[in-house]
């Protein structure tokens, strides 16, 4: 196979089908540097997205230096995907509909949290959700301008699976014009 997204699709609906916990979760390295969880939420155009509040540290760490890495750990199949690229915001109708699709307490909070901002106890998040709450009834929340989604553009995908004695399998894709170069990794 030479395309490594299709690839690594295939492995993530595998974690899926094994009931790994979390199979979503990944970590987002941006040029802070720094580095935090977020949830993978499909692909936008062939490339992994996630969506979060611009306006947040990494939405800030984005907007100075828009490249990122993603990496995927799934230790109970001794798989491990790490991919980089050059981070895009989606689609305003993109971030709309995936907004739309979040559980109602999600939608408030995405109002609610000025996300990595400084607050002065937990009573002022809750005092601001219960005000949305009477703002917004279920049903009507607006995706907030502040908040939606971005895709990571692969330029370099690296898919490891473990082996015995630590003999681990390194794949490394590299975009080459429109397709895909590879090479072996020695563990």
């Amino acid at each position: 196979m030479n395309d490594p997204i299709e690839r690594f699709v295939e492995w993530f609906d595998a974690a899926v089908a094994a009931a790994v916990p979390m199979p979503d979760a990944m970590v987002l390295s941006t040029a802070g540097p720094s580095s935090r969880v977020v949830l993978y939420r499909g692909l936008s155009d062939g490339s992994p997205r996630f969506f979060t509040n611009y306006e947040s540290r990494k939405g800030h760490e984005l907007e100075r230096d828009p490249r990122a890495a993603l990496l995927f750990h799934w230790a109970t199949m001794e798989r491990q995907v790490r991919i980089e690229g050059v981070v895009e915001k989606i689609s305003a109708a993109e971030s709309d509909e995936y907004f739309a699709s979040r559980p109602y307490g999600h939608q408030l909070n995405a109002w609610a949290s000025h996300q990595s901002s400084t607050i002065q106890s937990r009573d002022e998040l809750l005092a601001r959700v219960e005000e949305l709450t009477k703002k917004y009834p279920a049903g009507s929340v607006p995706r907030p301008p502040h908040w939606g989604g971005y895709r990571v553009v692969p330029s370099a995908v690296e898919l490891w699976q473990g082996r015995p004695d630590r003999m681990h399998d390194r794949v490394l894709f590299e975009r080459e014009g429109s397709g895909w170069g590879f090479r072996l990794l020695s563990p």
